[in-house]
């Protein structure tokens, strides 16, 4: 069978994206934030841990600490209790010392604006810094690539490389730059109800139609309900 060109992939995965977007209409960033510091606090902490057990913790932790100066005076035992909930908790309280330390020192306390400028920071990879721009600033330079978008990104046949930067420089050429941030969303959303890790449900897959890695019982299901979902019916 040939490799599908990648212009056919873009229409493919744009169709993907409508159907997704018609069953998850309020997908967005799961992470509770008020403020770019807050938004690259959580998604620092969320590494390796549930977005829920994030929520649980950071009210109280904003709370205390309201601004980058804050963190930077921070003692790593005040920081680890509020933290010891989580996973790694020891180093993600050194890391978001160090991010307040760095923010303070080089950036006015501000969260730079750069993929450059943000990696430089302590415990912010490119994911990181991906979903501050696109979330916190609405600049969607690059794609956020999570376990979620890793996961169906091979599924729907848009990628064949298991490096996170190497799937997202696949991504990127198929997503136009306004859809990229709700791309990563709609990924999570589907591979958490859905295309899971342990099991792909394709039989209730509403993009089984089209995706690749779907029974051909399964894709003749999905058109067939497609069609006749299009068909007028009589009054």
């Amino acid at each position: 069978m040939p490799r599908e060109s990648r212009a056919a992939r873009r229409e493919r995965l744009g169709w993907v994206l409508d159907r997704l977007h018609a069953i998850y209409p309020d997908s967005r960033c799961s992470l509770d934030h008020d403020s770019a510091l807050q938004l690259v606090v959580a998604t620092v902490l969320s590494a390796q841990t549930t977005d829920a057990s994030v929520n649980r913790v950071t009210p109280a932790l904003f709370a205390r600490f309201p601004t980058a100066a804050d963190y930077a005076a921070a003692s790593q035992e005040e920081m680890e209790e509020y933290l010891k909930t989580l996973n790694f908790f020891r180093n993600k309280s050194r890391s978001l010392i160090g991010l307040g330390q760095a923010l303070a020192e080089r950036f006015g306390g501000e969260v730079p604006r750069t993929i450059e400028e943000l990696t430089t920071l302590p415990g912010v990879g490119r994911k990181t810094a991906n979903v501050v721009l696109g979330v916190g600033f609405g600049i969607a330079e690059g794609v956020v690539v999570d376990t979620h978008v890793k996961r169906l990104s091979a599924r729907l046949g848009l990628t064949k490389e298991e490096d996170p930067e190497k799937i997202e420089q696949d991504l990127i050429p198929l997503l136009p730059p306004e859809r990229r941030v709700i791309f990563t969303h709609l990924m999570i959303d589907h591979g958490r109800a859905v295309c899971t890790a342990r099991r792909a449900f394709c039989e209730r897959c509403v993009v089984a139609a089209r995706c690749p890695s779907a029974p051909a019982v399964y894709r003749e299901q999905a058109q067939a309900a497609i069609e006749l979902a299009a068909t007028p019916q009589p009054a």
